[in-house]
Protein backbone atom coordinates (compact mmCIF):
# COMPACT_ATOMS: atom_id res chain seq x y z
CA UNK A 1 0.00 0.00 0.00
CA UNK A 2 1.36 3.42 -0.99
CA UNK A 3 1.18 6.78 0.74
CA UNK A 4 -1.43 7.83 -1.82
CA UNK A 5 -3.59 4.79 -1.04
CA UNK A 6 -3.56 5.49 2.71
CA UNK A 7 -2.23 8.98 3.48
CA UNK A 8 -3.41 8.91 7.11
CA UNK A 9 -1.72 5.60 7.73
CA UNK A 10 1.46 6.85 6.09
CA UNK A 11 1.53 10.03 8.19
CA UNK A 12 0.85 8.06 11.35
CA UNK A 13 3.77 5.75 10.52
CA UNK A 14 6.04 8.80 10.42
CA UNK A 15 4.83 9.96 13.84
CA UNK A 16 5.36 6.48 15.23
CA UNK A 17 8.91 6.41 13.86
CA UNK A 18 9.67 9.81 15.40
CA UNK A 19 8.41 8.70 18.81
CA UNK A 20 10.20 5.34 18.66
CA UNK A 21 13.53 7.07 18.02
CA UNK A 22 13.24 8.87 21.37
CA UNK A 23 11.90 6.13 23.65
CA UNK A 24 13.89 5.91 26.90
CA UNK A 25 14.50 2.16 26.72
CA UNK A 26 16.35 2.83 23.44
CA UNK A 27 18.24 6.04 24.20
CA UNK A 28 19.13 5.75 27.90
CA UNK A 29 21.25 2.53 28.08
CA UNK A 30 24.02 3.60 25.63
CA UNK A 31 24.72 6.71 27.71
CA UNK A 32 24.83 5.31 31.23
CA UNK A 33 28.07 6.23 33.07
CA UNK A 34 30.26 3.81 34.99
CA UNK A 35 29.06 3.03 38.53
CA UNK A 36 30.78 4.97 41.34
CA UNK A 37 32.61 3.53 44.34
CA UNK A 38 29.95 5.08 46.56
CA UNK A 39 26.18 5.51 46.24
CA UNK A 40 24.24 5.97 43.02
CA UNK A 41 21.50 8.57 43.53
CA UNK A 42 18.96 8.85 40.73
CA UNK A 43 16.77 11.94 40.47
CA UNK A 44 14.83 13.48 37.64
CA UNK A 45 11.82 15.30 36.30
CA UNK A 46 9.80 15.40 33.11
CA UNK A 47 7.19 13.58 31.09
CA UNK A 48 9.73 10.87 30.17
CA UNK A 49 11.52 10.68 33.53
CA UNK A 50 9.69 7.62 34.89
CA UNK A 51 10.37 5.63 31.73
CA UNK A 52 13.98 6.84 31.88
CA UNK A 53 14.22 5.63 35.49
CA UNK A 54 12.90 2.22 34.45
CA UNK A 55 15.56 2.04 31.71
CA UNK A 56 18.24 2.85 34.29
CA UNK A 57 17.00 0.15 36.65
CA UNK A 58 16.90 -2.42 33.88
CA UNK A 59 20.54 -1.78 32.88
CA UNK A 60 22.32 -0.62 36.04
CA UNK A 61 24.79 -3.19 37.39
CA UNK A 62 24.79 -2.14 41.05
CA UNK A 63 22.65 -0.69 43.83
CA UNK A 64 20.85 2.60 43.39
CA UNK A 65 18.21 4.79 45.02
CA UNK A 66 16.29 7.88 44.08
CA UNK A 67 13.18 9.91 43.27
CA UNK A 68 11.84 11.19 39.96
CA UNK A 69 8.70 13.22 39.30
CA UNK A 70 6.63 12.87 36.16
CA UNK A 71 3.31 14.10 34.84
CA UNK A 72 0.16 12.42 36.15
CA UNK A 73 -0.57 9.43 33.91
CA UNK A 74 3.04 9.12 32.74
CA UNK A 75 4.28 6.93 35.58
CA UNK A 76 6.07 3.61 35.09
CA UNK A 77 6.49 1.12 37.96
CA UNK A 78 10.05 0.93 39.29
CA UNK A 79 11.53 -1.29 41.99
CA UNK A 80 14.14 0.95 43.61
CA UNK A 81 13.45 4.46 42.31
CA UNK A 82 10.40 6.20 43.72
CA UNK A 83 8.05 7.58 41.04
CA UNK A 84 5.97 10.64 41.93
CA UNK A 85 3.18 11.84 39.63
CA UNK A 86 2.32 15.54 39.71
CA UNK A 87 0.42 18.19 37.77
CA UNK A 88 1.52 19.69 34.44
CA UNK A 89 1.56 22.34 32.97
CA UNK A 90 0.43 24.17 36.13
CA UNK A 91 2.43 22.90 39.14
CA UNK A 92 0.88 21.44 42.28
CA UNK A 93 1.79 20.48 45.85
CA UNK A 94 2.94 16.99 44.81
CA UNK A 95 5.52 18.50 42.48
CA UNK A 96 6.60 20.93 45.18
CA UNK A 97 7.09 18.15 47.72
CA UNK A 98 8.96 15.95 45.23
CA UNK A 99 11.28 18.80 44.27
CA UNK A 100 12.06 19.52 47.91
CA UNK A 101 12.89 15.87 48.56
CA UNK A 102 15.04 15.67 45.41
CA UNK A 103 17.03 18.71 46.53
CA UNK A 104 17.54 17.20 49.99
CA UNK A 105 18.59 13.84 48.52
CA UNK A 106 21.29 15.23 46.24
CA UNK A 107 22.56 17.51 49.01
CA UNK A 108 23.46 14.35 50.94
CA UNK A 109 25.85 13.11 48.23
CA UNK A 110 29.63 13.00 48.62
CA UNK A 111 32.63 13.07 46.28
CA UNK A 112 32.62 9.25 45.88
CA UNK A 113 28.92 9.11 45.01
CA UNK A 114 27.21 9.66 41.67
CA UNK A 115 24.08 11.72 41.08
CA UNK A 116 22.38 10.54 37.88
CA UNK A 117 19.83 13.12 36.80
CA UNK A 118 17.13 12.22 34.25
CA UNK A 119 15.59 15.27 32.60
CA UNK A 120 12.98 15.66 29.87
CA UNK A 121 10.44 18.20 28.72
CA UNK A 122 7.84 19.14 31.30
CA UNK A 123 10.38 19.07 34.10
CA UNK A 124 10.12 22.80 34.72
CA UNK A 125 6.50 22.66 35.88
CA UNK A 126 7.08 19.41 37.75
CA UNK A 127 10.07 20.70 39.77
CA UNK A 128 7.88 23.21 41.54
CA UNK A 129 9.99 24.39 44.48
CA UNK A 130 9.38 28.10 45.11
CA UNK A 131 12.31 30.34 46.00
CA UNK A 132 12.46 31.84 49.47
CA UNK A 133 9.60 34.26 50.05
CA UNK A 134 7.35 32.76 47.37
CA UNK A 135 4.46 30.31 47.60
CA UNK A 136 3.22 27.63 45.25
CA UNK A 137 0.21 29.86 44.55
CA UNK A 138 2.58 32.61 43.36
CA UNK A 139 4.26 30.21 40.93
CA UNK A 140 0.91 28.86 39.72
CA UNK A 141 -0.36 32.36 38.95
CA UNK A 142 2.73 33.27 36.95
CA UNK A 143 2.69 29.92 35.15
CA UNK A 144 -0.93 30.36 34.04
CA UNK A 145 -0.24 33.87 32.80
CA UNK A 146 2.82 32.78 30.84
CA UNK A 147 0.98 29.84 29.26
CA UNK A 148 -1.79 32.16 28.01
CA UNK A 149 0.55 34.95 26.88
CA UNK A 150 2.06 33.40 23.75
CA UNK A 151 5.55 33.46 25.27
CA UNK A 152 7.95 30.89 23.86
CA UNK A 153 9.59 28.25 26.06
CA UNK A 154 12.86 30.16 26.42
CA UNK A 155 11.05 33.24 27.73
CA UNK A 156 8.86 31.22 30.08
CA UNK A 157 11.80 29.35 31.55
CA UNK A 158 13.77 32.56 32.03
CA UNK A 159 11.08 33.62 34.49
CA UNK A 160 10.66 30.19 36.06
CA UNK A 161 14.37 29.91 36.89
CA UNK A 162 14.30 33.11 38.90
CA UNK A 163 11.30 32.05 40.96
CA UNK A 164 12.75 28.65 41.85
CA UNK A 165 14.97 27.11 44.50
CA UNK A 166 15.99 24.22 42.23
CA UNK A 167 16.05 25.35 38.58
CA UNK A 168 18.70 27.31 36.69
CA UNK A 169 21.66 25.23 37.92
CA UNK A 170 20.60 25.17 41.57
CA UNK A 171 20.13 21.39 41.64
CA UNK A 172 23.70 20.76 40.47
CA UNK A 173 25.01 23.37 42.91
CA UNK A 174 23.25 21.55 45.76
CA UNK A 175 24.80 18.20 44.72
CA UNK A 176 28.39 19.52 44.75
CA UNK A 177 30.93 18.01 45.45
CA UNK A 178 29.22 14.81 44.27
CA UNK A 179 29.76 14.29 40.53
CA UNK A 180 26.56 14.58 38.51
CA UNK A 181 25.69 13.17 35.09
CA UNK A 182 22.50 14.50 33.50
CA UNK A 183 20.84 12.60 30.66
CA UNK A 184 18.51 14.91 28.73
CA UNK A 185 15.73 14.22 26.26
CA UNK A 186 15.44 17.57 24.51
CA UNK A 187 12.10 19.17 23.73
CA UNK A 188 13.29 22.71 23.04
CA UNK A 189 14.36 24.53 19.86
CA UNK A 190 18.13 24.39 19.58
CA UNK A 191 18.53 21.70 22.27
CA UNK A 192 19.87 24.26 24.76
CA UNK A 193 20.42 22.40 28.07
CA UNK A 194 19.83 25.61 30.02
CA UNK A 195 16.28 25.76 28.62
CA UNK A 196 15.29 22.07 28.87
CA UNK A 197 13.21 21.83 32.06
CA UNK A 198 14.67 25.25 33.01
CA UNK A 199 18.19 23.80 33.23
CA UNK A 200 18.35 22.52 36.83
CA UNK A 201 21.85 21.08 36.37
CA UNK A 202 23.55 23.63 34.10
CA UNK A 203 24.72 27.22 34.38
CA UNK A 204 22.09 29.84 33.67
CA UNK A 205 23.03 32.70 31.31
CA UNK A 206 19.83 34.66 32.09
CA UNK A 207 19.31 37.18 34.87
CA UNK A 208 16.65 38.70 37.10
CA UNK A 209 16.59 41.64 34.69
CA UNK A 210 15.81 39.26 31.83
CA UNK A 211 12.94 37.76 33.83
CA UNK A 212 11.50 41.20 34.55
CA UNK A 213 11.77 42.06 30.85
CA UNK A 214 9.79 38.95 29.87
CA UNK A 215 6.91 39.83 32.18
CA UNK A 216 6.91 43.42 30.95
CA UNK A 217 6.98 42.38 27.28
CA UNK A 218 3.94 40.16 27.65
CA UNK A 219 2.07 42.56 29.91
CA UNK A 220 1.99 40.17 32.87
CA UNK A 221 1.31 41.73 36.28
CA UNK A 222 2.73 39.17 38.74
CA UNK A 223 1.78 38.66 42.40
CA UNK A 224 3.35 41.20 44.75
CA UNK A 225 5.83 38.69 46.20
CA UNK A 226 7.04 37.76 42.71
CA UNK A 227 7.48 41.39 41.70
CA UNK A 228 9.40 42.05 44.91
CA UNK A 229 11.75 39.09 44.41
CA UNK A 230 12.51 40.03 40.82
CA UNK A 231 13.12 43.65 41.81
CA UNK A 232 15.51 42.88 44.68
CA UNK A 233 17.43 40.30 42.58
CA UNK A 234 19.70 39.22 45.42
CA UNK A 235 19.85 35.45 44.80
CA UNK A 236 21.11 35.10 41.21
CA UNK A 237 21.25 31.67 39.54
CA UNK A 238 24.66 29.96 39.13
CA UNK A 239 26.49 31.35 36.13
CA UNK A 240 29.10 29.82 33.77
CA UNK A 241 32.35 29.19 35.65
CA UNK A 242 30.65 28.58 39.00
CA UNK A 243 32.80 26.09 40.96
CA UNK A 244 29.71 24.24 42.19
CA UNK A 245 28.92 23.18 38.62
CA UNK A 246 32.43 21.94 37.83
CA UNK A 247 31.54 18.28 38.43
CA UNK A 248 28.31 18.37 36.44
CA UNK A 249 28.22 16.72 32.99
CA UNK A 250 25.28 16.95 30.59
CA UNK A 251 24.49 14.58 27.70
CA UNK A 252 21.60 15.03 25.27
CA UNK A 253 20.43 11.52 24.44
CA UNK A 254 17.42 12.28 22.21
CA UNK A 255 16.42 15.34 20.21
CA UNK A 256 13.76 16.64 17.82
CA UNK A 257 16.17 16.45 14.88
CA UNK A 258 17.01 12.79 15.51
CA UNK A 259 13.29 11.98 15.53
CA UNK A 260 12.71 13.94 12.33
CA UNK A 261 15.54 12.00 10.70
CA UNK A 262 13.91 8.72 11.77
CA UNK A 263 10.65 9.83 10.19
CA UNK A 264 12.52 10.86 7.02
CA UNK A 265 14.04 7.39 6.76
CA UNK A 266 10.58 5.83 7.05
CA UNK A 267 9.30 8.11 4.28
CA UNK A 268 12.12 7.13 1.95
CA UNK A 269 11.34 3.47 2.52
CA UNK A 270 7.78 4.21 1.38
CA UNK A 271 9.03 5.92 -1.79
CA UNK A 272 8.27 9.45 -0.60
CA UNK A 273 10.99 12.12 -0.67
CA UNK A 274 11.34 13.91 2.69
CA UNK A 275 12.46 17.47 3.35
CA UNK A 276 13.17 18.52 6.92
CA UNK A 277 12.23 22.20 7.12
CA UNK A 278 13.81 22.48 10.56
CA UNK A 279 13.64 21.17 14.10
CA UNK A 280 13.08 24.54 15.76
CA UNK A 281 10.12 26.22 14.03
CA UNK A 282 8.53 28.74 16.37
CA UNK A 283 5.85 31.42 16.17
CA UNK A 284 2.09 31.77 16.55
CA UNK A 285 0.73 28.33 15.68
CA UNK A 286 -1.94 29.34 13.18
CA UNK A 287 0.42 31.75 11.39
CA UNK A 288 3.13 29.09 11.11
CA UNK A 289 0.45 26.83 9.62
CA UNK A 290 -0.53 29.41 7.01
CA UNK A 291 3.11 30.04 6.10
CA UNK A 292 3.85 26.34 5.76
CA UNK A 293 0.82 25.99 3.48
CA UNK A 294 2.61 28.19 0.96
CA UNK A 295 5.58 25.81 0.86
CA UNK A 296 3.29 22.81 0.37
CA UNK A 297 1.35 24.50 -2.44
CA UNK A 298 4.59 25.42 -4.17
CA UNK A 299 5.73 21.80 -4.07
CA UNK A 300 2.38 20.62 -5.43
CA UNK A 301 2.12 23.27 -8.19
CA UNK A 302 5.74 23.83 -9.22
CA UNK A 303 7.84 21.00 -7.81
CA UNK A 304 9.71 23.44 -5.54
CA UNK A 305 11.38 23.02 -3.09
CA UNK A 306 10.98 19.35 -4.11
CA UNK A 307 8.86 17.28 -6.46
CA UNK A 308 5.97 15.11 -5.25
CA UNK A 309 5.47 12.61 -3.86
CA UNK A 310 7.10 14.40 -0.97
CA UNK A 311 6.65 15.03 2.71
CA UNK A 312 7.59 18.23 4.53
CA UNK A 313 8.77 17.50 8.07
CA UNK A 314 9.29 19.98 10.89
CA UNK A 315 9.62 20.16 14.64
CA UNK A 316 9.87 22.78 17.34
CA UNK A 317 7.31 24.47 19.53
CA UNK A 318 4.79 26.97 18.26
CA UNK A 319 2.83 29.14 20.66
CA UNK A 320 -0.80 30.10 21.12
CA UNK A 321 -1.86 33.49 22.45
CA UNK A 322 -5.07 32.53 24.23
CA UNK A 323 -7.87 34.99 23.62
CA UNK A 324 -10.87 32.66 23.53
CA UNK A 325 -12.39 30.14 25.91
CA UNK A 326 -12.46 27.01 23.76
CA UNK A 327 -10.54 23.75 23.94
CA UNK A 328 -7.41 23.58 21.87
CA UNK A 329 -3.72 22.93 21.55
CA UNK A 330 -0.91 24.37 19.46
CA UNK A 331 -0.90 21.44 17.01
CA UNK A 332 -4.64 21.75 16.43
CA UNK A 333 -4.24 25.50 15.82
CA UNK A 334 -1.32 24.88 13.48
CA UNK A 335 -3.44 22.47 11.42
CA UNK A 336 -6.41 24.83 11.30
CA UNK A 337 -4.13 27.58 10.01
CA UNK A 338 -2.60 25.14 7.51
CA UNK A 339 -6.05 24.09 6.24
CA UNK A 340 -7.07 27.71 5.76
CA UNK A 341 -3.83 28.42 3.91
CA UNK A 342 -4.25 25.40 1.63
CA UNK A 343 -7.80 26.34 0.57
CA UNK A 344 -8.63 22.71 -0.19
CA UNK A 345 -5.61 22.17 -2.47
CA UNK A 346 -5.83 18.61 -3.83
CA UNK A 347 -3.44 15.87 -2.79
CA UNK A 348 -2.17 17.50 0.42
CA UNK A 349 -2.67 15.79 3.77
CA UNK A 350 -1.02 16.66 7.07
CA UNK A 351 -0.53 15.51 10.64
CA UNK A 352 0.70 17.52 13.62
CA UNK A 353 1.11 16.08 17.10
CA UNK A 354 3.04 16.49 20.31
CA UNK A 355 5.42 13.55 20.68
CA UNK A 356 4.49 13.22 24.37
CA UNK A 357 0.96 12.26 23.32
CA UNK A 358 -0.73 15.36 24.76
CA UNK A 359 -1.50 18.46 22.68
CA UNK A 360 -1.47 21.15 25.34
CA UNK A 361 -3.76 19.93 28.10
CA UNK A 362 -6.23 17.87 26.06
CA UNK A 363 -6.51 14.09 25.65
CA UNK A 364 -5.27 14.01 22.06
CA UNK A 365 -1.74 14.10 20.69
CA UNK A 366 -2.81 16.18 17.70
CA UNK A 367 -4.90 15.83 14.57
CA UNK A 368 -4.87 15.38 10.79
CA UNK A 369 -6.20 17.40 7.89
CA UNK A 370 -7.24 16.28 4.42
CA UNK A 371 -7.91 18.19 1.19
CA UNK A 372 -11.61 18.28 2.10
CA UNK A 373 -11.24 19.36 5.73
CA UNK A 374 -12.80 22.78 5.16
CA UNK A 375 -15.58 21.33 2.97
CA UNK A 376 -16.44 18.73 5.60
CA UNK A 377 -16.45 21.44 8.26
CA UNK A 378 -18.91 23.54 6.26
CA UNK A 379 -21.12 20.52 5.64
CA UNK A 380 -21.20 19.88 9.38
CA UNK A 381 -22.21 23.47 10.08
CA UNK A 382 -18.87 24.37 11.65
CA UNK A 383 -17.54 27.93 11.42
CA UNK A 384 -13.78 27.42 11.23
CA UNK A 385 -12.95 31.11 11.62
CA UNK A 386 -15.13 31.42 14.73
CA UNK A 387 -13.66 28.27 16.26
CA UNK A 388 -10.13 29.56 15.66
CA UNK A 389 -11.04 32.92 17.18
CA UNK A 390 -12.23 31.10 20.32
CA UNK A 391 -9.08 28.90 20.45
CA UNK A 392 -11.42 25.93 19.99
CA UNK A 393 -9.64 23.89 17.34
CA UNK A 394 -9.91 20.72 19.42
CA UNK A 395 -13.68 20.90 18.96
CA UNK A 396 -13.23 21.38 15.21
CA UNK A 397 -11.19 18.23 14.75
CA UNK A 398 -13.23 16.24 17.26
CA UNK A 399 -16.37 16.97 15.25
CA UNK A 400 -14.62 15.84 12.06
CA UNK A 401 -13.28 12.69 13.74
CA UNK A 402 -9.76 13.80 12.85
CA UNK A 403 -8.09 13.79 16.27
CA UNK A 404 -4.96 11.68 16.80
CA UNK A 405 -5.10 9.91 20.18
CA UNK A 406 -2.03 7.98 21.32
CA UNK A 407 -2.11 8.30 25.09
CA UNK A 408 1.12 9.19 26.92
CA UNK A 409 4.10 8.04 24.84
CA UNK A 410 6.55 8.30 27.80
CA UNK A 411 8.95 10.47 25.83
CA UNK A 412 8.95 14.07 24.64
CA UNK A 413 10.90 15.62 21.76
CA UNK A 414 8.33 18.32 21.15
CA UNK A 415 5.96 18.80 18.24
CA UNK A 416 6.09 16.70 15.09
CA UNK A 417 4.58 17.95 11.84
CA UNK A 418 4.35 16.12 8.51
CA UNK A 419 2.73 17.41 5.32
CA UNK A 420 2.29 14.87 2.52
CA UNK A 421 2.24 16.41 -0.94
CA UNK A 422 1.07 13.83 -3.47
CA UNK A 423 -1.46 15.21 -5.97
CA UNK A 424 -2.97 12.95 -8.60
CA UNK A 425 -1.05 13.30 -11.88
CA UNK A 426 -2.84 15.36 -14.50
CA UNK A 427 -3.67 13.85 -17.89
Amino acid sequence: MTARDNPRGFLRSLLDAAVAAALPDKVVPPHLPDPPTGRTIVVGAGKASAAMAKAVEDHWPGPLEGIVVTRTGHGVPCRRIEIVEASHPVPDAKGEDAARRILELVSDGGPDDLVLCLISGGGSALLALPAEGLTLADKQAVNRALLASGADITAMNTVRKHLSAIKGGRLAAAAYPAPMVSLLISDVPGDDPSVIASGPTVADPTTFADARAVLAHYGIDPPAAVAARLAVAKDETPKPGDERLSRSKVVIIASPLASLEAAAATARTAGVTPLILGDALEGEAREVGKATAGIARSAADHGHPLRPPAVLLSGGETTVTVKGKGRGGRNAEFLAGLAVGLHGAPGIHALAADTDGIDGSEDNAGAVITPDTLARARAAGLDVAALMADNDCYSLFAALDDLIVTGPTLTNVNDFRAILVDPEPTA
